[in-house]
């Protein structure tokens, strides 16, 4: 039975990365008749819609230092997506996912005291070296597609930073909260952007399900399972994401990757998971 039980939660943290990836892949074929923008606008405005129906955000008692935190969070959030979705345009699914990974793992590499950490530093930045444009071997891959990922990284390494601080003022309704700001942040962008074909009737069932899969659904998944999950195991398992994305690519949209690509995405896995299991902050006694 214990067993069982330890089994649940990390069940639940698989599916929740699944959504998120079948998401992702479903959120491209909105591409073509909205465009990046006009998607990422369409999954965060429904999205807020549904996590403000099931966590009644306007419950919470805003205050000065809180709404800074989550000010941030939320544009955070929203650069986070609209970067990623824009770097969806020319990069395939997992090498795109493989490149935002290393935001976070440059936050938990930043505390770094041994050399056992300075070596999962080295692998991340081979599978970077493998993946970034510059050989004979990755000339397919985008310049500008690479750099908008890296930035949706950069977006990430911030919204867990105040993430964090806006969680601590707001608890579960923080995620609500940005996900209202994010949406306020990148609709005006998604409206310049498509016009009003973002409002066409028979867009809102693939965006709804864009909205379910990669935010509603996953997030409370995530937030049950990290519940039930030690922080360093939570974080070990979320390393497999960007592997999930790439066989997600394949399989929903027929992106293939080249060996060197999987290399890569094998490469930042690895530095990931190795982070998560053994990195200790400063400070930390031996």
């Amino acid at each position: 039975m214990q067993g069982r039980a330890a089994l649940a939660p990390i069940a639940l943290l698989l599916v929740a990365m699944l959504s998120i990836q079948g998401g992702a892949s479903l959120a491209k074929s909105l591409f073509p008749l909205v465009g990046a923008e006009g998607t990422t606008a369409l999954r965060l405005g429904l999205g807020a819609v549904i996590l403000a129906l099931i966590m009644r955000p306007w419950r919470a008692h805003l205050s000065l230092e809180g709404g800074q935190a989550l000010l941030a969070y939320g544009l955070a959030l929203g650069g986070m997506n609209l970067l990623f979705y824009m770097a969806l345009q020319t990069v395939p699914l997992g090498i795109a996912v493989a490149l935002e990974f290393t935001g976070p793992l440059a936050l938990a590499l930043f505390s770094s005291r041994r050399a056992l950490d300075f070596a999962w530093v080295a692998l991340a930045i081979f599978g970077l070296w493998l993946l970034l444009p510059g050989d004979a071997t990755n000339s397919r891959l985008d310049p500008l597609g690479a750099a908008l990922a890296l930035g949706a990284g950069l977006c990430w390494t911030l919204y867990i930073v105040f993430g964090q601080k806006a969680g601590a003022a707001y608890g579960r309704q923080t995620v609500a909260l940005g996900t209202l700001v994010a949406a306020l942040l990148v609709m005006p962008i998604g409206l310049w952007q498509a016009g009003a074909s973002l409002f066409a009737l028979d867009l809102l069932p693939v965006a709804l399900a864009v909205a379910v899969l990669s935010s509603a659904l996953p997030y409370s998944l995530e937030m049950v399972a990290l519940t039930r999950l030690p922080t360093r195991t939570f974080s070990v398992l979320m390393s497999m994401e960007p592997a999930i994305a790439a066989l997600s690519g394949l399989l929903l949209l027929g992106e293939r990757l080249d060996w060197s690509q999987w290399l890569a995405i094998g490469a930042i896995v690895l530095a990931s998971a190795g982070a998560a299991a053994t990195i200790r902050p400063k400070g930390t006694p031996l």
